[in-house]
């Protein structure tokens, strides 16, 4: 029987490499996304096409029925879930605090902070020998932003990386004895689109000289350490992190 993974927020990005890198592993993969559904069916048919089992589904991890959805869709459509990769995330235009709206504030959070907290509440449901389940791993993908505070920039998106990385040590904490283990992976100046949502697609450029091996890094080096923490090599790391940043 396959491994089943879900990977939030994977149409794409460090999410599509995980989802492409999982799947040669062995999992099943479900690729969720938000609103492009285009690219999340080709990352599933590039996984199909190399003979893997992948499903695309739409959900918006800022609200709880989505979510529940999701997991419930992944229960029917793949089997009984072994691993999460809790990926999506946003970040809006680069600002200084006085200059962001409570509304603004109120977007980042509940993606990357509440949606991340109610996936891993669903795949803990599923997933813990409490509750019948086989065990399994989470992995969380936080940001270098949440060590660095991105001042000047987006310090509302480096917080909510910070609440990841406090959400990672405690739940790694609750459900040690549950066989589950729970991880992070933060990633540095990665070549993804996310450096346009925050206007500036060439960032990267700007500030790869501050990086100790004086370049970016690509997605799959994040999704290698990512699938690192799913694996059995990893079996006695929980409530840790991978910083892949460059040394940054």
């Amino acid at each position: 029987m396959n491994k089943v993974l879900i990977v939030t927020g994977s149409s794409r990005g460090i999410g599509a490499a995980t989802a492409l890198l999982a799947a040669r592993r062995g999992y099943a993969v479900c690729v969720t996304y938000r609103k492009n559904k285009q690219a999340a069916e080709k990352v599933v048919s590039q996984i199909e096409g190399a003979g893997r089992q992948a499903i695309a589904v739409t959900a918006d991890i800022a609200i709880e029925k989505d979510i529940i959805r999701l997991f419930e869709t992944v229960d029917k459509e793949l089997g009984p879930l072994s691993a999460l990769v809790n990926n999506a995330g946003i970040l809006e235009q680069q600002m200084r605090l006085e200059t962001m709206s409570a509304e603004r504030l109120e977007r980042i959070f509940k993606t990357n902070i509440t949606g991340t907290f109610l996936c891993s509440r669903e795949a803990v449901k599923r997933m813990s020998t409490k509750n019948g389940g086989a065990g399994g791993a989470i992995v969380n993908v936080s940001s270098g932003a949440a060590v660095t505070g991105s001042p000047g920039e987006y310090i509302d998106y480096a917080a909510s990386k910070g609440a990841v990385d406090t959400l990672t040590i405690g739940l790694a904490k609750e459900v040690a004895l549950e066989s589950i283990r729970v991880n992070a992976v933060r990633p540095g100046l990665i070549y993804t689109d996310i450096h346009a949502a925050g206007g500036e697609p060439e960032r990267i450029e700007r500030l790869k000289e501050g990086v100790p091996m004086k370049r970016g890094g690509k997605a799959k080096e994040v999704a290698n350490a990512i699938l690192w923490l799913l694996s059995d090599e990893a079996s006695y790391a929980t409530g840790t992190f991978i910083d892949v940043t460059g040394g940054r």
